[in-house]
């Protein structure tokens, strides 16, 4: 179902000039403006061009009108991985520097536990009235309820769509899912959120709310259900090759891009994948694992691809059936025109040919339960395009997120787009700005190390009026840093390579050798950054102990 936006009031434009985002903040004609519920989607290796509101032809009417009624940011970054950007989204600093991505010589990373001083957003949107709900992924350290949640749904077990071992509810396990229950996550992680929504309303309607809705998909597996597989079974004949041509003329239309698209980066083995010998045996001859020009593809491998990315779009048409449903919980209850929702993906869409869960039987339908399929390298470049590589990389088709950002009530600009850069680090700060709070100074009576991310409230109603210093990415020793439309980057231990973003977004012209100053300030500069992500990570803060 796609919920319906006809009820919407429209504001007077220059009524909503003169006020601009103090709608929010100061009382009206109708008594004091309530604090906005906000819902943070996260959509799990999700493309650039993934959503037909970014080019894509995949069914996605949810999402896009949400962009059509809201804002659209196309120069939108991650971390280039799940779990760091999970922390980054929830408490408003780099991963790195509440110790969820690795740093050399600190214990950091995904086994690693946050400073006690790096809370999450509920606990600090619990003193402002309002409650908070998780539903879906989890990958952050620690409990939901014990960080700030009042409820929540985890599914801990990102291996099986259809039949997970490990999940809870309210931070206690549920039994393993049986095959054949009609369980899929997707649907289930939206009804558990639609639950906590309907609860909020018989029980707290009077608070506003903040729901986490955290999707597994379209992570691998490629598992989805066969009807909706079946929309998409026979669309993606022609390869991936057309795709990125048809998807970056899209784009270009919808002013996303203008920049060149760049050739697929042949040459990149994912050093995670399996060789060449265990794909074979594994998967079966049709599989392939570089971003190789379709036409170079044998029979065998273009008879197999395409019910990959068929698959990995049914996934995101059922993410996005499901979204709608979960609006349509909130439009029932009133609270549409006061809600915040933020949707984003935590990173570029993967190369990643990993088999784990079940393991991979190729005797089985593609895409059902037992089979264990990743999209590769081929038409993870089409999810991303117009952006060179993919997820865990820190060129721009590991780190670039859409960003839909819908408020009836906050924003007056209907299917606008904005070019100011932004991070996931910036999320936190806008939502306790909206909230009537904001990033914390101290913890206890001693000074915090500053949150990085910067409110991003002004640009929902100017581009452009947000500006960082610069920002910063380290993972699995890929390197990058951006200070204005100048971006180093480097891939594990190659060369820096140096881009003017300005007119190239895409990445494909180096010119490192035309600009050895720059290249030389701006690794300094990511050193810098460094050191100091280092010192903050090992700052142990303590609260003075009450006395009773």
């Amino acid at each position: 179902m796609i919920f319906n936006l006809t009820y919407l009031v429209a504001k007077p434009a220059a009524f909503i000039a003169a006020i601009g985002l103090s709608i929010t903040l100061q009382a009206n004609a109708e008594g004091p403006t309530k604090k906005p519920n906000v819902v943070v989607i996260v959509a799990d290796d999700l493309g650039y061009s993934d959503l037909g509101c970014y080019g894509s032809e995949i069914q996605t009417p949810n999402l896009d009108q949400l962009a059509a009624s809201g804002l659209r940011f196309s120069q939108f970054y991650n971390t280039a991985r799940c779990w760091p950007s999970r922390a980054a989204i929830l408490t408003g600093y780099y991963a790195q520097q509440v110790r969820r991505d690795t740093l050399p010589g600190v214990k950091s990373g995904t086994s690693a536990n946050r400073p006690a001083w790096a809370k999450l957003v509920p606990e600090y949107l619990r003193p402002l009235g309002y409650r908070s709900y998780h539903s879906g992924k989890w990958h952050v350290d620690g409990e939901p309820l014990k960080n700030g949640f009042d409820h929540s749904y985890s599914l801990e077990d990102h291996d099986r769509y259809f039949n997970p071992e490990q999940h809870t509810l309210d931070d206690k396990p549920l039994p393993p899912v049986k095959l054949g229950t009609g369980y899929y996550s997707t649907t289930a992680i939206a009804q558990h959120a639609i639950d906590m929504l309907a609860g909020h309303q018989s029980e707290h309607a009077n608070q506003p709310f903040f729901l986490y809705l955290a999707f597994t998909a379209p992570h691998f597996p490629l598992q989805a259900l066969p009807e909706d597989i079946a929309i998409y079974r026979d669309r993606y004949l022609a390869g991936w090759d057309t795709l990125r041509q048809e998807r970056y003329a899209k784009m270009k239309r919808l002013g996303l891009v203008d920049g060149p698209l760049p050739p697929l980066d042949s040459a990149v083995w994912p050093s995670y994948n399996p060789t060449p010998q265990q794909l074979l045996e594994k998967i079966g001859p049709g599989e392939v694992g570089r971003a190789v020009p379709w036409d170079t593809l044998s029979s065998e491998q273009k008879k197999f691809q395409p019910i990959k990315m068929a698959i990995h779009a049914a996934m995101i048409h059922r993410m996005d059936i499901e979204i709608g449903r979960v609006i349509e919980q909130i439009r029932k209850s009133g609270k549409l025109d006061d809600t915040l929702i933020l949707f984003v993906s935590d990173n570029g869409a993967s190369s990643e040919q990993i088999i784990r869960g079940d393991l991979h039987e190729p005797s089985l339908p593609p895409g059902s339960a037992k089979t264990f399929l990743g999209l590769g390298p081929g038409w993870a470049s089409a999810a991303n395009t117009p952006h060179r590589l993919h997820k865990s990389w820190t060129h721009e088709g590991g780190i670039s997120t859409p960003l839909i950002v819908h408020w009836p009530n906050g924003i007056a600009a209907h299917g606008e787009l904005r070019k100011n850069p932004g991070h996931l680090i910036d999320l936190a700060p806008t939502i306790l700005e909206l909230g009537g709070g904001q990033m914390p100074a101290t913890f206890g009576d001693q000074p915090m190390p500053p949150s990085p991310g910067k409110s991003l409230v002004n640009t929902f109603t100017h581009d452009n009026s947000v500006r960082h210093e610069d920002f910063w990415w380290f993972h699995d020793d890929n390197k990058a840093i951006r200070q204005g439309n100048w971006k180093l980057v480097r891939n594990h231990s190659a060369p820096w390579e140096l881009y003017d973003l300005t007119s190239d977004r895409s990445e494909t012209r180096d010119v490192a050798a035309a600009h050895p100053d720059k290249v030389m300030e701006l690794e300094q500069l990511w050193n810098q950054h460094l050191e100091k992500y280092r010192t903050e990570a090992t700052q142990e803060l303590t609260r003075p102990k009450t006395s009773h």
